[in-house]
């Protein structure tokens, strides 16, 4: 499906015809936040909406495809963990479901995107690095979203202003960026440093379509720039959460005194996602080898999922830890899906026909000289 959007050519990017979207602004797979409701309102509003199944059991996720199905006509995606020990039974599902595009948080094997592949999706992974870019690349994938250090929940350390542009000069696929985007002037500085388009994850969780409860929602609407921090402690990888009184808490806190309450946590997502012991030790194994982790760690990771679910679901922040942007910031509104990206787009025109207007001034005013001159 091919679909048109913006009147100005700039913001008909390959992606538009690649996804079969509106408007090449994304919504990411943010688990416990994209929701279907979440999801269908970004993809009815002309924009790539992507359900979150990591949190999800296999059971639930088909649930959920079901359910955004019944919500939109519009293609969406569905986001995958690459080294989840069920990936390929969830890559069935979107295969069986007939959804277009499938989304990673971690890139699969390449197996897996092949399978994917053959049945016709659009395999789409987010990388931090411009090696493990060339290395999807390599195998295949159709696009990738290229999440600098702004950006929230798990994240790496080179800015977006610098990953962006070393990752679209060094593929030859469709790169989305992330990490900082919230507005129409940075759809306009993304074009610029070689992207096709943004991914968004603070700026739709603040959306009036979002499901995070509004006493969270305030808690981001009062930051600044500077309240956000990147911290391992949760489990070894690098995280960019608001500063709260339980995560100023945790940081302060030494791994062995955090193990008790990271075994209570694993044992309490056993229960929540129906998996075994064994998933759980198979994905611990996962997560060891890709992330050079420690048992220590490993153990410490249950923390992310439930830790979120506290405060995403629960609206507890005194228990949860709250994934954010540092573009949070900058946002003081809570729009709709519809009015959001409507915005994004008429001030990315409103951008690009002022600086077209300023060339054009520019070149008229260097041949009014030439021909004073002449």
């Amino acid at each position: 499906m091919t679909a048109t959007g913006s009147d100005h050519p700039a913001l008909h990017t390959v992606i538009c015809d690649l996804f079969g979207v509106r408007y090449p602004v994304v919504q990411t797979g943010m688990g416990w936040v994209a929701t279907p409701q979440l999801t269908a309102a970004t993809s009815n509003a002309g924009g790539l909406g992507i359900l979150a199944s990591g949190t999800l059991t296999v059971a639930e996720t088909e649930a959920a495809i079901r359910a955004t199905q019944e919500l939109t006509d519009n293609v969406f995606a569905v986001n995958m963990r690459g080294d989840a020990p069920d990936v390929g039974a969830r890559a069935e599902l979107l295969i069986k479901h007939g959804i277009k595009i499938a989304s990673f948080a971690l890139a699969p094997r390449e197996r897996i995107i092949k399978e994917l592949k053959d049945a016709g999706l659009v395999v789409m992974p987010s990388i931090g690095a411009r090696r493990h870019a060339e290395k999807v690349a390599a195998w295949g994938v159709d696009a990738v979203i290229v999440q600098g250090a702004e950006g929230g929940g798990h994240t790496g350390s080179v800015p977006t202003s610098i990953l962006l542009p070393q990752v679209a000069a060094a593929v030859d696929i469709p790169v989305i960026g992330a990490g900082g985007f919230s507005s129409g002037r940075g759809l306009v500085a993304a074009l610029a440093y070689g992207a096709a388009g943004i991914a968004m994850g603070t700026r739709f969780l603040l959306t009036s379509d979002s499901p995070v409860p509004d006493n969270v929602k305030a808690e981001y609407l009062k930051r600044t720039v500077n309240d956000t921090v990147v911290t391992s402690v949760l489990d070894g990888v690098p995280q960019r959460i608001l500063r709260t009184e339980l995560a100023e808490k945790l940081i302060k806190s030494n791994r062995i005194a955090l193990l008790p309450r990271s075994i209570k946590s694993a044992h309490g997502f056993k229960k929540l996602s129906g998996a075994s012991w064994a998933d759980i030790v198979r994905e611990g194994l996962a997560m060891k080898k890709s992330h050079r982790l420690s048992w220590a760690q490993v153990i410490m990771a249950a923390n992310t999922p439930m830790m979120l679910k506290a405060s995403m679901v629960d609206g507890r922040t005194d228990l949860g830890t709250v994934a954010s942007g540092q573009v949070a910031g900058l946002i003081d509104d809570l729009p709709s899906c519809a009015e959001l990206i409507a915005g994004i787009m008429a001030e990315a025109e409103e951008v690009l026909t002022r600086l077209t207007t300023k060339q054009q001034r520019s070149d008229e005013q260097q041949l009014d000289g030439l021909g004073d001159r002449a």
